[in-house]
């Protein structure tokens, strides 16, 4: 790919970006009216259906050089057959993007400009569709709720029975629908580690405003169905720990952790484990029953938890964990694997880099929160400052490290 053309006509755009989002759909209904279905009827979820477009056209454009770009494609075309993606779809969404590119261009946009769009645009249609191609998977899988336990107002942790039986290793994430709340998908980690019925769990925070978090907290019941998508993710451990581990999780971040913990105890590694839990409140320090057995189970492991003081805001929760870590030793001899919302996992990761941890001993996957909670950008100058991350499939930062 032209990367110099692109990046330099896509800082154009960038000023743009909520022009250019909006005439890419606009282009994209007008001229295919039937596509429209496959997307949210909502006009809050599809205002972050068109942050999800613009924040993934900039994961792909900041990675063209990328070693981890061709992977990041073929999973995400794998990941889109759950939306009935077919070959017509590809075409017409990029005859609607480069309309879309061109028009925020304005001057910018000329025949070298749009050649170098239009190449990379087949290259990464060809990828998407080579990746839904090589699926041998099915699109999504039927999973039946079997258990649902809800934790306050905002908290909930559902036992699900898939059919057929969906593979995934301990640590990674799945894209989750329900017919409550149509054609919208949010990931969530799966919090157990694979068992012999074939059942898993997802622990779900209500997000103010996120209709599917909330429908999965508050309304589903037993009996119901959800669909899921294919695990993915690379926040997974090898076989054989040979290196001392710490484990950082906040709020129902927990869940792959514990999926991980629960993994180990069934052949305990000879290695120290460092177990960090955060929680906005004792009240959010909801399977802590649950940790304490995994401690009996783990010889190995210590265990932390970080809760404000009482009374004091939820922040001051953040502030005790810097202490925690600060006043634990030997960060430069751990693997370390982080857990929560985006911006937690930014600010720790940069915290344990300070303490010594090597960057590439620090893992976590880019899994996209369900809702970010903040209103949109008005305009160009707030989206530099505040540009969301991608909150569709996004498989990792950085490739696995572990087979």
């Amino acid at each position: 790919m032209d990367a110099k053309n692109l990046q330099s006509s896509f800082a154009v755009v960038e000023r743009r970006a909520e022009h250019a989002v909006k005439f890419f759909y606009s282009h994209l209904f007008w001229h295919n009216p039937a596509i429209r279905a496959m997307f949210p009827d909502s006009f809050t979820d599809m205002e972050r259906q068109r942050d999800r477009l613009f924040a993934a056209l900039t994961h792909v454009v900041s990675r063209l050089d990328d070693e981890t770009l061709l992977p990041y494609l073929r999973d995400l075309g794998r990941d889109h057959r759950k939306f009935l993606a077919r070959p017509e779809h590809y075409a017409a969404v990029g005859a609607s993007l480069l309309a879309a590119l061109a028009e925020a261009s304005g001057e910018h946009w000329n025949q070298d400009v749009e050649k170098a769009w239009t190449e990379a645009y087949s290259l990464i249609a060809d990828a998407m569709m080579e990746g839904a191609a090589a699926g041998t998977d099915p699109p999504w899988w039927n999973a039946k709720i079997i258990r649902h336990l809800q934790y306050g107002s905002d908290i909930a942790v559902i036992t699900l029975r898939p059919d057929p039986p969906l593979p995934y290793r301990p640590g990674q994430y799945v894209s989750v629908s329900s017919e409550r709340v149509p054609t919208t998908w949010r990931t969530y980690s799966l919090g157990n580690a694979p068992r012999p019925d074939h059942t898993l769990d997802l622990h779900v925070s209500r997000i103010e405003g996120g209709r599917l978090s909330t429908a999965l907290v508050r309304d589903v019941a037993p009996g119901e169905t959800l669909r899921l998508g294919s695990a993915s993710g690379s926040m997974t451990i090898p076989h054989v720990l040979t290196q001392p581990l710490s484990l950082i999780a906040a709020g129902t971040g927990w869940a792959p952790v514990r999926a991980i913990l629960e993994d180990l105890a069934q052949r305990p590694p000879e290695v120290d484990l460092r177990l960090f839990v955060v929680a906005r409140d004792t009240a959010h320090l909801y399977d802590r029953p649950y940790i304490e057995e995994l401690g009996r189970r783990l010889p190995g492991l210590s265990t932390t938890y970080i809760t404000p003081a009482p009374g004091q805001h939820r922040n001051q929760a953040t502030d005790r964990l810097v202490t925690a870590l600060s006043n634990r030793g030997l960060w430069h001899a751990q693997d370390v694997y982080l857990s929560g919302p985006p911006l937690f996992i930014e600010e720790t990761a940069m915290l344990l880099e300070r303490l010594g941890t090597a960057p590439d001993r620090i893992f976590h996957d880019a899994v996209p929160a369900a809702a970010t909670g903040r209103t949109r950008p008005l305009g160009f100058r707030e989206w530099f400052l505040r540009r969301p991350d991608p909150q569709w499939h996004n498989p990792a930062a950085r490739a696995p490290r572990h087979p």
